[in-house]
């Protein structure tokens, strides 16, 4: 959790918003539980300036985090390249004699938002882009509540999707900020790709999963953190209300540093795609519910035993008790009266599901989310049929996040 242990890090760019945001969306945002979709694949000609009806074009200067950069109006430092990008480009210049915080401004760039656009509440946010490289390099893509007009930051709430600082070229982060746990108090953990790579090198797939009480990150498909209240120490969870998306490049600040004579200008920010799916799922009611999985097989207790111990797995659905599922405000999944358990408080990858008497301890947390995953918390791992198979007695384990269809699950 690099972020957090920076002395000195600072806020996103949420407190010192460069533009007034309207006070709520307009008709066209999505209202709580509905269903809508967010698609932006940036085709156009080369030169354009981003699709108005979809996004903000922010401008001035940030001091709060002490960024050194301008964000321009229109097109001016964000622009389609006509091969379906979005290029949003930082230039160490100031045709425009802007000012800002320190006296005449240093660099340009450009700052994106939805409010009054587009909102949502809970789903698959995602966008692939490729981030540029260089020191002072703070590339991100992030969301803020629909509310934080009459709120204010951080009681709003902000889900930091994907950031990258120019110091870490193989590592990006995911952060939750809200009342309590904000700037460098803010909740979060890093990804960093495998045998020295940099995010700079090729196109990357950020996006999390969000649902009620949980959001779940994953860089190319690949899960790696999930926060829940279970995280905020009795602090207030920010997180279960309509919010809108912000794409921006800034340059320097507290956080990554200032450029040097080492940072390559112009610095480009490349967005393929921006893609937003939500869904109609509600939390579960209460009351008992079958779980199905691959191949419309049902999570089950073997043998229908509640003795500690008891395997977990799939097997053909029957409206035996032994399937019947109670999803506890806890965050327990419950069946003849135990709780779903992972074995020897195991986190690893092939860590066994049974049944065990329920202790309120994070094996025994799990989350259905709307992205039809069921994870658990501590082992930011989801819920997993043993080897992708749908056959009566496979077992269930936990197993890094995948999207596959022996990951996904209906509570019904």
């Amino acid at each position: 959790m690099r972020r957090l242990a920076l002395s000195a890090a600072a806020l996103l760019c949420c407190s010192g918003a460069v533009a007034a945001l309207p006070t709520a969306a307009t008709a066209a945002t999505a209202a709580p539980h509905a269903a809508a979709t967010f698609t932006d694949d940036f085709d156009g000609p080369a030169g354009a300036g981003p699709d108005g009806s979809k996004w903000n074009t922010e401008t001035g200067d940030n001091v709060n985090n002490h960024e050194r950069e301008y964000y321009t109006p229109g097109n001016a430092n964000a622009k389609l390249d006509g091969q379906g990008h979005l290029v949003i480009e930082a230039r160490k210049e100031n045709p425009g004699n802007y000012q800002c915080w320190y006296g005449r401004c240093e660099y340009t760039s450009a700052r994106l938002n939805t409010s009054g656009k587009f909102s949502a509440q809970y789903g698959h946010v995602e966008t692939r882009m490729k981030i540029p490289r260089g020191q002072g390099m703070w590339p991100a893509f992030w969301m803020l509540g629909d509310d934080i007009g009459s709120v204010g930051w951080p009681n709003s709430g902000e889900i930091d999707i994907m950031e990258n600082v120019g110091f870490e070229p193989g590592s990006v982060h995911g952060t939750i900020h809200g009342p309590g746990y904000s700037g460098s108090d803010g909740i979060g953990a890093g990804y960093t790709l495998p045998g020295g790579q940099a995010f700079a090198d090729a196109f990357h797939t950020f996006a999390v999963d969000w649902s009620p009480n949980s959001v779940t990150w994953s860089v190319d498909g690949h899960a790696y953190e999930t926060r829940t209240p279970a995280d905020l120490g009795g602090k207030s969870w920010a997180f279960n209300k309509p919010f809108f998306l912000i794409l921006n490049l800034a340059v320097g600040g507290y956080w990554p540093g200032d450029p040097d004579g080492s940072t390559p200008f112009p610095s480009q920010l490349v967005v393929d795609y921006v893609h937003v799916t939500t869904s109609n799922t509600t939390p579960p009611p209460a009351g008992t519910h079958t779980i199905t999985g691959v191949g419309g097989t049902c999570m089950d207790v073997a043998a229908a035993s509640n003795a500690n111990g008891t395997p977990v797995q799939l097997y053909a659905c029957n409206g035996s008790n032994a399937q019947a599922w109670t999803v506890g405000s806890d965050g327990t999944l419950q069946a003849l009266g135990k709780c779903l358990d992972a074995t020897g408080n195991g986190t690893a990858d092939g860590t066994q599901l049974q049944l065990w008497d329920c202790t309120g301890g994070p094996n025994q947390k799990f989350t259905p989310n709307a992205a039809h995953d069921i994870t658990n918390p501590q082992a930011n791992k989801c819920v997993d049929a043993t080897g992708q198979s749908s056959a009566n007695g496979t077992r269930l384990q936990l197993w890094t996040c995948t999207g596959t269809a022996n990951q996904k699950w209906t509570v019904n």
